[in-house]
């Protein structure tokens, strides 16, 4: 290799760090992925996360993002060491981040980079991040919100409000499998399913027959029928029948082991992500433990209505549509308010294949 060649392979590898920074920092996940080879990694063990592929890398990367409140990232030159058409090198970060639920801190980190030279120009075949140093004090700077906008796309209207999204229109098909990858690389199994009858034969096949089962008291489980099926069948061992034969004033104690840790728990959600997180809300929290991890499995039937985003538009459909909706639901019935009281948000999948969300594609519950 000539000198000058070896000097232009430097200029592009350094340019496509700089181009990963920039794509991080302007959240523009589909131009990130791209920078990575078909089956390129991304690992960050102190996460810890594993993303192999562009897809993984997409909807893994958009799924962290849409947990920060902000993010800041600087990165230095570090080394590079040529052999051929691959490359070896590493790269120096300072980041600053703080995520919608408080956590928080500045850390120094080292991009251990494989690179290799492709039609398309250099592309990474591995970035493996190591924190040298991580410092969780609380930060006293925040993100104005007209930041939101950057760069060629920002408008002078970047610092007005985003109009409200429908809650209760179904999502589109392209957004309902962007939904189902972000969880896939999350490790929750997800299928889309035409319609609530299609989940209701699904169910069937899923959790099989002398299983305990828990139900959520959800909307898109009553008019769908699967809540009858589970709860009046006789094919399970059905826990809120069971619950509500046990005297709430003695029997406290029976109630919260039986609805913790049952075999299955089936239930829906408020919202999904195209990110990849799932989000519950409850009154009284009594059902999530069993969402949460404490059922050994769970299947969550999801309306198309309910695919958002981000996490943040996704809080947004609970406090702004769903509570609205529970609580005439919870005045009707029991002759007091629903609220949000307790909140659950599922981003990955620690077990995978214990978790399995059905996306249909009509509407169905709030």
């Amino acid at each position: 290799m000539n000198d000058f060649q070896a000097i232009a392979d430097r200029v592009e590898i350094e340019a496509l760090r700089g181009e990963f920074t920039d794509a991080a920092m302007m959240r523009d996940r589909p131009r990130l992925a791209s920078l990575f080879t078909p089956d390129g990694a991304l690992r960050m063990p102190n996460i810890p996360v594993e993303l192999v592929g562009r897809e993984e890398i997409r909807a893994g990367g958009e799924r962290l993002q849409s947990q920060w409140d902000f993010f800041v990232q600087t990165t230095h030159p570090g080394t590079i060491l040529l052999d051929g058409d691959t490359a070896t090198g590493r790269a120096y970060i300072q980041e600053l981040a703080r995520t919608l639920d408080g956590r928080q801190g500045l850390n120094y980190a080292v991009y251990h980079d494989r690179y290799q030279r492709t039609a398309e120009g250099w592309k990474f075949t591995e970035r493996e991040y190591e924190v040298r140093y991580l410092d969780t004090s609380p930060l006293a700077g925040t993100a104005p919100r007209a930041e939101q906008g950057s760069g060629a796309n920002r408008t002078d209207d970047a610092a007005s409000p985003a109009p409200a999204p429908s809650f209760a229109d179904p999502a589109s098909a392209e957004r309902l499998e962007r939904a189902a990858a972000a969880l896939r690389a999350g490790g929750f199994a997800a299928e889309i399913l035409d319609d609530a009858a299609a989940a209701r034969t699904r169910i069937n096949e899923l959790v099989p027959e002398g299983a305990s089962v828990l139900t959520g008291a959800s909307e898109t489980l009553r008019l769908s029928g699967i809540d009858e099926d589970i709860n009046t069948g006789g094919r399970y061992d059905a826990i809120r029948p069971r619950v509500l034969a046990i005297d709430r004033a003695t029997g406290a104690d029976e109630i919260r082991r039986l609805v913790t840790g049952p075999d299955f728990v089936v239930n829906s959600v408020a919202a999904v992500t195209e990110t990849g997180s799932l989000v519950l809300a409850s009154g009284s929290g009594s059902q999530l433990p069993a969402n949460a991890g404490g059922a050994a499995n769970a299947v969550w039937i999801v309306g198309a209505q309910k695919v958002v985003p981000d996490l943040s538009t996704a809080l947004r459909r609970v406090e702004e549509y769903a509570l609205p909706l529970e609580n005439a639901r919870a005045q009707a019935v029991y002759g007091m308010p629903s609220a949000v009281n307790r909140l659950l948000i599922l981003n990955a999948e620690t077990r995978p294949g214990c978790g399995t969300v059905l996306l249909l594609r009509e509407a169905i519950g709030y």
